[in-house]
């Protein structure tokens, strides 16, 4: 069964999580925008051997600590989609206009489209390609777990920023009435920024997306 913790990093609060398969005790880093030594203090407290590192998008808060960790233990870089290779081309900008430490470089190992799986240890994580927050958004998804690792596509009560570069509001609704309402109900995503919620709360009372 897939375990998680998630550790908020940088000052805009980053929800990276460490997520762990519990009978391999292998895992994984998604979205480490940051505070790299944070990270690997939380997955050495759960006694994870970290294997990879999962992005979901490339802004410079979830995608600024990747290269370094990367460097620092030898791990592949899986994702985002190609969508968002100027905006991990723009990480050094990034992380000057928001006043964040240099960003290291990275390419990613592999990118992620629409249907892949992404292993860790005995468990998977399908990919759904998420745009419009970024064009190259992926989010992952548990299915056994019931857990959904999403990004900046949906947030408690709010929906992500449309308004950088490449983002568009009509297709990141698009993204989430497709992509993550057939989650179902049930399914617990963990957003980038801010509390965990449900498919299900959001879908009825989101003021942006949801029924109401």
């Amino acid at each position: 069964m897939l375990r998680y913790h998630t550790v908020p990093v940088t000052p805009f609060q980053q929800n990276s999580s460490i997520v762990w398969c519990d009978e391999t005790m292998e895992g994984a880093v998604i979205d480490p925008g940051g505070d790299v030594d944070a990270l690997l203090s939380a997955a050495a407290s759960h006694g994870v051997t970290l294997k990879q590192i999962l992005l979901t998008h490339a802004h410079i808060d979830h995608a600024g600590g990747a290269g370094a960790l990367a460097r620092q233990l030898r791990l592949p870089i899986i994702g985002p989609h190609e969508g968002d290779q100027f905006w991990i081309d723009g990480l050094p900008q990034q992380s000057r206009m928001f006043g964040f430490p240099p960003a290291e470089p990275f390419t990613p190992t592999r990118w992620l489209h629409d249907g892949d799986h992404v292993g860790v240890g005995h468990s998977t994580l399908q990919v759904r390609h998420c745009p419009g927050h970024t064009p190259g958004h992926v989010v992952f998804h548990d299915t056994q777990a019931q857990r959904a690792f999403v990004g900046d596509v949906l947030f408690a009560g709010s929906v992500g920023r449309t308004d950088f570069p490449g983002g568009d509001f009509d297709t990141l609704v698009s993204s989430i009435t497709r992509q993550l309402w057939p989650m179902g109900d049930d399914t617990v995503f963990i957003p980038g920024h801010g509390p965990e919620s449900t498919i299900g709360r959001e879908r009825r009372s989101n003021p942006f997306v949801g029924a109401a």
